[in-house]
């Protein structure tokens, strides 16, 4: 492989939009992804309004709506009162050309990006083959890579983004710090066929349920339901996941007769943590590579798409002749993000959501309803939970 490209560690989102940027920009790239496709993650599916902007760029967006369901409207509900606070995205229709959170399997923004890829002669992706170390000097970047064989391959190029993930390989090998906690509780998310809304006849398709014993998350994607909740993480995954146990989970918050037909169920761990550096040298951490937080709020993908078109359009200056040392600014903005939007307003949604005092939990409740009933309030509250003042906040940031 030439040295004159950019490697990219992992096919996901962030990858991909990275990669395109870079094409479209005329910089060769290589992406590596160990599985043997475009990876169907199914946890991420909502895409935030300026996200979708983004996307407009590569002629995405529209492409996705078509594939997805529109959700102009979100709520915090309590298990026992019902609708808490209802928040319009339609306020919005000034900042964005997306006023809306769009619900959309993540791997369908995948398969867009990887058909917009296909035939171009500036674009390889090698599947099947696994990051393992990197090393860099003053030219370029070294990538060890296990190949589809199981042998040991070297990659060389100009620049690397590490887009893979909480367990980015590129990280470790950099030995960077990845600062933060682990959330106590394990998140189990069931996906349903059973429409909720007609139980619920007040429910938004995106719904947060406050409940001193065990709040909940209900999510509408275009053919699904998925319910998220805390779960103890002194049980095992086959106790967690227990056909019986997740239809009494079901049933406890939306009685019916007949029983759930869960189609897909996941356990997994939660973390909020950011990497020590964003930048390496020629390398580049950017996604859950350099930061992790809880599904609360769906700001992870975003997150991260957000951080790949700030690091490309630095690093396309760069490719171009700018110093190298411009791309501190990428970690000085992105890191910044990360810490005060990002990790600040999960882990608000999550104290909200498991609040048991009964005094905090009606202030909580309290301070809501006044935010919605205010339409400057509730502007400013859906421009912080949409992620779009964090972007505008990024450019005072030197």
């Amino acid at each position: 492989m030439s040295q004159q490209s950019v490697i990219i560690v992992r096919a996901g989102p962030v990858g991909l939009v990275a990669a395109l940027c870079l094409a479209e920009a005329g910089i060769p790239v290589t992406v590596v992804e160990a599985h043997g496709e475009v990876p169907k993650d199914l946890r991420a599916s909502t895409f935030h309004p300026p996200t979708l902007d983004m996307l407009d760029r590569f002629g995405i967006s529209d492409e996705l709506v078509a594939r997805g369901l529109v959700c102009p409207t979100w709520q915090f509900r309590d298990r026992s009162e019902g609708v808490v606070a209802e928040f319009d995205l339609g306020l919005l229709r000034d900042e964005t050309r997306h006023p809306y959170r769009l619900q959309c399997e993540q791997w369908k923004l995948g398969e867009a990006l990887r058909d917009r890829m296909e035939g171009r002669s500036d674009v390889q992706i090698r599947y099947h083959t696994r990051a393992q170390a990197v090393t860099q000097d003053a030219d370029g970047v070294t990538l060890t890579v296990e190949t589809p064989e199981g042998e040991t391959e070297i990659l060389t190029g100009r620049y690397l983004i590490a887009a893979d993930g909480a367990h980015s390989a590129v990280r470790k090998s950099l030995d960077i710090e990845f600062e933060g906690l682990t959330i106590p509780e394990i998140f189990l998310s069931m996906s349903t066929d059973y429409d909720f809304a007609e139980a619920f006849g007040d429910l938004a398709p995106i719904a947060y349920i406050t409940d001193p014993n065990e709040w909940a998350v209900l999510l509408r994607t275009p053919s699904l339901w998925r319910v998220l909740l805390p779960t103890d993480p002194g049980l095992s995954e086959a106790e967690i996941k227990d056909p019986e146990v997740m239809q009494q989970r079901l049933q406890k918050i939306c009685p019916r007769e007949g029983k759930y037909e869960i189609v897909h169920a996941t356990a997994y761990r939660v973390h909020q943590r950011v990497a020590k550096r964003y930048v390496e040298g020629r390398i580049f951490l950017a996604g859950d590579a350099a930061h992790l937080n809880n599904p609360l709020g769906g700001m992870g993908m975003n997150g991260g798409i957000h951080d790949a078109i700030n690091l490309t359009e630095k690093l396309i200056e760069v490719w171009n002749g700018a110093p190298l040392e411009g791309m501190t600014r990428y970690e000085r903005q992105r890191r910044q993000v990360a810490i005060d939007t990002v990790q600040e307003q999960s882990l608000r949604n999550r104290k909200i959501m498991a609040e048991n005092d009964p005094a905090a939990r009606a202030a909580h409740h309290d301070e809501l309803r006044a935010i919605a009933a205010d339409p400057v309030r509730h502007k400013a509250y859906l421009m912080r939970s949409s992620m779009i003042q964090s972007l505008q906040d990024l450019e005072q940031i030197a």
